[in-house]
């Protein structure tokens, strides 16, 4: 008889991966995979940089590549997010396969089994599938408009001293799946409370290039630029939203003595992300053609954005409550209580739209008050079709 390990026997179904076959189904609306529209990735640009290429460049990108990352990239990189304002100098880079994987890694150094970590929640749940991997318990501390709740998080802290978190992860700017981005005040207001329980940061910010206004622009601001110096964070990125998830490349900037134990992780886990890849991005970054592809994105999401928006003020009823965001992927929406969303899922894939349930984004399973809608990987023409049907199915629930 097998006998699986008890971490992966702590391991659930993402309900977000479960429904992303249904995203390719022609004949059913897609608002549940967080993902950009396959119309949107610079094909052409791509094939000009990798047409362009010196031979000995392409033979590179084919062969094994130095665990921390294909060093030109990793000179690119740093150069991007010193622009940033980011403390590059005093800590180091490293190149992952994805974000995800720098989560991982996070995990893997800093969690033993039964220990605890803070996270928000919701949370985004590839971070607790990861965490939970490592057999983590999760602590959840509810986000509000601002960020996450601070009264909260000091009076958890203060009454869990004798089995201290490991760390925080949170996602500051357009939030996976809340939309939230932080204000400045409850970030700057977060800084003490990190340093009264001493308290590790892990920030992910995946999604904070994407922003649709300057207002927005002002307070995407990563918080290890503004108090890297002040606390430890660790500050993690992807291109997965800004160039393309298959290139499956994300980075992790950390202080010296973090990097040193994640560098060692990484070469256990898979010896290096891909040079062809690294590569291929290094050009795209280094040319400027990210810097004028991204801006393309963000008025074309922000245009889906307010074609939703506009669509779940008209066909939702107001029983629907929810937060319009200034960037990012995602709308967060509460329902009453009295309402199974389990069924009205059910009843809009049966119509021909789907969504996720919050519960998915729970760290403790079992939210039934929220769902998440995403906007990027649907055309306009769609979105309102799509957002009608959901809109009637969730009236039928109502009348029950």
């Amino acid at each position: 008889m097998l006998q699986f390990s008890k971490a992966v026997s702590s391991l659930r179904t993402s309900e977000i991966r479960d429904l992303m076959g249904l995203a390719i189904n022609p004949d059913i609306i897609s608002f549940a995979g967080g993902m950009p529209g396959n119309e949107l990735f610079p094909v052409k640009e791509i094939d000009e940089i990798y047409n362009n290429l010196p031979l000995d460049i392409k033979q590179t990108g084919f062969q094994y590549g130095p665990t921390p990352g294909y060093e030109p990239l990793l000179e690119s990189l740093n150069e991007y997010l010193k622009k940033k304002g980011l403390p590059v100098e005093k800590n180091r880079l490293l190149i992952t396969t994805g974000s995800l994987q720098a989560i991982n890694i996070i995990g893997k150094i800093f969690i033993d089994p039964d220990e605890t970590i803070v996270t928000e929640n919701p949370c985004f749940v590839g971070a607790i599938s990861a965490f939970k991997s490592y057999q983590a318990n999760l602590k959840g501390i509810n986000l509000d408009e601002e960020g996450i709740n601070l009264d909260l998080l000091d009076n958890y802290l203060n009454h869990s001293k004798s089995i201290s978190p490991k760390f925080l992860y949170l996602t500051p700017n357009f939030h996976n799946p809340a939309g939230t981005l932080y204000t400045e005040k409850r970030k700057k207001e977060l800084v003490p409370i990190l340093q009264k329980h001493d308290l590790l940061l892990i920030e992910d910010d995946a999604y904070g290039e994407l922003y649709f206004n300057e207002g927005a622009h002002k307070r995407i601001v990563p918080m290890k630029a503004l108090y890297g110096d002040e606390t430890p964070i660790c500050y993690l990125g992807s291109f997965s939203k800004i160039l393309g998830p298959g290139f499956r490349l994300g980075w992790m900037l950390a202080p010296p003595e973090i990097y040193q134990k994640a560098e060692l992780v990484k070469q256990s886990l898979d010896a290096c992300s891909p040079n062809f890849t690294q590569i291929l991005a290094n050009e795209f970054l280094r040319s400027g053609m990210l810097e004028k592809y991204v801006g393309k994105l963000r008025v074309i999401y922000k245009r889906r954005k307010e074609t939703m928006a506009a669509a779940i003020r008209k066909y939702f009823p107001e029983e629907i409550t929810w937060i319009e965001p200034e960037g990012g992927f995602y709308i967060w929406l509460k329902i009453p209580p009295k309402l199974d969303l389990t069924s009205i899922l059910k009843a809009g894939i049966a119509k021909g739209a789907v969504f996720v349930v919050g519960k998915a984004f729970d760290p403790d399973g079992i939210d039934n008050s929220h769902f998440r809608l995403s906007y990027s990987h649907t055309p306009e023409d769609k979105i309102e079709k799509g957002i009608r049907i959901l809109g009637e199915t969730i009236k039928e629930a109502l009348k029950g």
